[in-house]
């Protein structure tokens, strides 16, 4: 028995290419919101029974959990992959669009869940050789970042002994062939805003009072951006943002209350308190100026996603047995978020990122209706997450 090499793992996933493709487009077509994802579990479930994995209790109503018992002695290793999309309309001029009106994955879920399941097959095929134990979870509700918490609140790590975990994001934005790792902070902290304002409503023509809750909420999402001003780390900058705003039911009512949603991110604890501490003030300001009455609230947070220094330098080593050294790079930190973190926070790992651009430039950035991907990502992305898994599974 030896433990599979780079080249075994390449012909692994390369027999499985096609399939992780139109799995992949299949959950494309039919995407699903967090803890909804009724339709995409049953298609990883029955995947991942073919390979004969063993099926574990999985806490949340959506999702799975599965194990694949290494012959060999060694660690426990979790490689994860959250599962859900977004509530966006898909312009990608795609055939295999979604089909749900206001839905699609707009972040690369799909491909996420799809490399996977091409990770978790080369495992299986060559499990006797395996050192370890290696879990396969697959996330729901990554997007309003509840899943993982729900997971570890369930109790989904218990038990299990886990002593790393590895997972990847997909990238619109980097050539693919290209493989991000970075020690330490890698993603920002988030924290969802959620600010309710009223006022004095009345009549559109004969209105008033200045108390204007529509117009204040506007002033608000304009000037978000200051709560953040100046708040860098290592050069990228951190973001306060509006993203929704809701406010009245017809164009002759001033309405009495509206709402603002957003996002904050920021890097380290100091830059998070520098910005709430802001934004306490600035909706004080507006209080005095507006004279309408502001209550604030943080609806979901996620820590930064932190890696793990010595994990980082075994899927640095299991990408380039991959990709070669050229193509494997120390990515900067990224004011996005993932609610991996929650599973970073307890046991030491990595979460890098995959390049996904397609070469013609038209994928779009992540979030957006456009959003499209080279899908010579996924066997890319497959060989490292196995390749990491065995690094990590090593006993020692």
């Amino acid at each position: 028995m030896r433990t599979p090499t780079t080249e075994d793992l390449a012909a692994l996933v390369a027999a499985e290419t096609d399939d992780l493709v139109a799995i992949r487009r299949d959950l494309h077509r039919h995407p699903e919101l967090g803890f909804a994802e009724v339709r995409t579990t049953a298609v990883i479930d029955d995947a991942m029974t073919q390979i004969g994995a063993e099926r574990l209790a999985c806490p949340t109503p959506t999702g799975s959990v599965w194990a694949i018992q290494g012959g060999q002695p060694g660690r426990t290793v979790m490689l994860r992959a959250d599962i859900d999309a977004l509530p966006i309309t898909e312009t990608a001029p795609l055939d295999f669009a979604s089909e749900t009106e206001g839905l699609m994955h707009a972040c690369g879920h799909d491909a996420h869940v799809a490399q996977m399941i091409g990770a978790a097959r080369a495992l299986a095929a060559r499990a006797e050789d395996l050192p370890g134990r290696h879990i396969i979870l697959f996330q729901p509700a990554e997007e309003a970042l509840g899943g993982a918490e729900a997971m570890i609140a369930g109790g989904v790590l218990d038990g299990l002994d886990i002593e790393r975990v590895v997972g990847c994001h997909v990238a619109s934005t980097a050539p693919t062939g290209l493989v991000g790792v970075r020690h330490g902070i890698a993603m920002a902290d988030v924290r969802s805003v959620r600010v309710e304002i009223e006022g004095i409503g009345g009549h559109g023509a004969a209105y008033t009072s200045g108390a204007n809750p529509l117009l204040a909420a506007a002033v608000l999402a304009q000037r978000l951006g200051e709560v953040a001003a100046d708040l860098t780390y290592e050069g990228v900058d951190c973001t306060c943002t509006a993203g929704v705003l809701h406010a009245g039911t017809a164009g002759n009512v001033i309405p009495a209350h509206a709402r603002l949603r957003g996002t904050l991110r920021t890097f380290t604890p100091e830059q998070t308190d520098t910005a709430l501490a802001r934004l306490d003030a600035l909706i004080l300001e507006l209080t005095a100026e507006t004279g309408c009455t502001f209550h604030l609230h943080f609806d979901d947070t996620a820590p930064a996603v932190r890696n793990d220094e010595a994990v980082s330098d075994l899927v640095r080593s299991a990408a380039t047995e991959v990709v070669g050294d050229r193509c494997v790079f120390a990515m900067p930190p990224v004011a996005p978020s993932d609610d991996v973190s929650f599973f970073l926070d307890r046991i030491p790992g990595c979460y890098f990122f995959v390049g996904a651009a397609k070469a013609d430039g038209t994928s779009g950035m992540h979030h957006n209706p456009g959003f499209a991907i080279d899908e010579g990502c996924l066997s890319i992305a497959a060989r490292v997450l196995a390749g990491s898994a065995i690094a990590c599974a090593q006993p020692g």
